[in-house]
């Protein structure tokens, strides 16, 4: 089944900046192969749901194994049976809605 997931990973007791963290988790995204775009306070995300799930875990593991005692994790996900949708499509649909109010 095909998932998209906004995701927040926040190290916790490592200090103030956590960007370092941040990037090593955007790798392990990455390197699982799944589509993804990075904002401001998180990680839109698309794929299996498994191998998107075991990017998520292996944030965790990375993050842990980098010093940080505790993690909080903010996900936010959906899916559709009807019909593929990728996150590129849903920002498009509503850019095409904004276009017909102008």
């Amino acid at each position: 089944m095909k998932v998209i997931v906004d995701l927040c990973v926040v190290p916790m007791g490592v200090g103030v900046s956590v960007s370092r963290h941040v990037a090593a988790c955007q790798k392990v995204i990455e390197d699982a192969g799944i589509d993804y775009k990075m904002h401001a306070y998180g990680t839109n995300i698309e794929g299996e749901w498994d191998v998107v799930f075991a990017a998520i875990k292996r944030c965790h593991e990375v993050i842990h194994e980098m010093g940080a005692p505790r993690i909080s994790t903010t996900i936010k996900c959906g899916t559709r049976v009807d019909r593929d949708q990728t996150m590129e499509e849903k920002v498009k649909s509503v850019q095409r809605r904004l276009q017909s109010i102008e």
